[in-house]
């Protein structure tokens, strides 16, 4: 006769066992994958930031810099939400989110055997898209700031987005790459 509350123990346990053990087993990534890791994270937060600084700094208010006339633009804005302003105005979660999406990531780069090059280019373009934003969320009162600004029909802005966001973007592209295409399925 099995006690309920055992068998659930029991399997816990062994969960806990295999993850443990999996852990204990792991293939810590080697200098080649930090070198990427890091660089890409280094160079993206700074990229990130430079140019929000830059931007900010040299455009008014309510300033416009055509780049493209008629499809992208700088303008200066502040963005208290995530994506498509999102949890607007709610700073501390926004923080403890990010936060807890970089500790995945690092944990993701760390402790789990990734083989394919492009994984590792997306979780460094995860990490600095996050830490980016993660920055001006801790420092910049809550606010995002968001300076890209594009026309996708005439009339028609996408929300503005800043070098966070598209790194962001771009690592959601390169791991469903990654997935579809790769021989070797990443988990």
């Amino acid at each position: 006769m099995t006690v309920p509350g055992k068998e659930q123990t029991k399997s816990q346990s062994a969960l806990h066992t295999a993850f443990s053990s999996r852990l204990m087993h792991a293939k810590l990534p080697g200098i080649k994958e930090h070198l990427i890791f890091w660089s890409i994270v280094i160079l993206g937060v700074a990229a990130d930031l430079w140019t929000k600084s830059a931007v900010f700094a040299s455009l008014e208010q309510d300033g416009r810099v055509p780049i493209v006339n008629g499809l992208i633009q700088l303008v200066r804005t502040e963005n208290p939400g995530a994506a498509f302003g999102i949890a607007m105005g709610q700073r501390y979660l926004l923080v403890a989110v990010s936060a807890i999406a970089l500790l995945i990531i690092l944990f993701l780069f760390f402790f789990v055997e990734i083989r394919p090059t492009v994984v590792h280019v997306a979780l460094g373009l995860f990490a600095a898209g996050i830490v980016g934003n993660l920055y001006d969320r801790i420092f910049n009162d809550g606010m995002v700031r968001d300076f890209i600004d594009v026309v996708y029909w005439p009339g028609k802005h996408w929300p503005a987005f800043n070098i966070a966001d598209a790194m962001l973007c771009v690592a959601v592209g390169l791991m469903m790459l990654s997935t579809c295409f790769s021989r070797e399925r990443t988990r």
